[in-house]
């Protein structure tokens, strides 16, 4: 575990960065081209993989946005070979974006339902 919570702090630094220089074109490139791992996930990935991004999250010296958190969440899925794709959405009253992470079309680091309060505008 202390390893995947290592990759998945430093991850959250990566992505920090970018929202520090209001580089959302480069963090929306980045997760986009990143590749999928060519080794077969074993089955607890996802949840493990979640949990280690829960940790560091908690451990991070600044308060993690939801884009950050699903963007590392999705490299770091890919890297150890699960297809996640994160999304974007929105809702316009109150105006409120968000970002996530889904699975196979399940929500995997936020409640199930939240697709439904949200208008899609990217799947990366």
């Amino acid at each position: 575990m202390s390893f995947l919570f290592l990759e998945a702090y430093l991850n959250l630094i990566v992505f920090h960065r970018y929202l520090a220089r209001d580089d959302f074109h480069g963090l929306h490139s980045r997760v986009r081209n990143c590749p999928i791992g060519c080794r077969t996930p074993p089955a607890d990935a996802v949840p493990r993989i979640s949990s280690a991004i829960n940790v560091a999250s908690i451990w991070y010296w600044k308060e993690v946005l939801c884009l950050q958190r699903s963007a590392a969440t999705t490299c770091l899925l890919r890297r150890h070979g699960v297809a996640a794709r994160m999304v974007i959405g929105a809702q316009q009253l109150p105006f409120r974006s968000h970002a996530w992470v889904e699975v196979g079309g399940s929500v995997v680091n936020d409640k199930p339902y939240t697709p439904e309060l949200y208008v899609v505008l990217d799947r990366c």
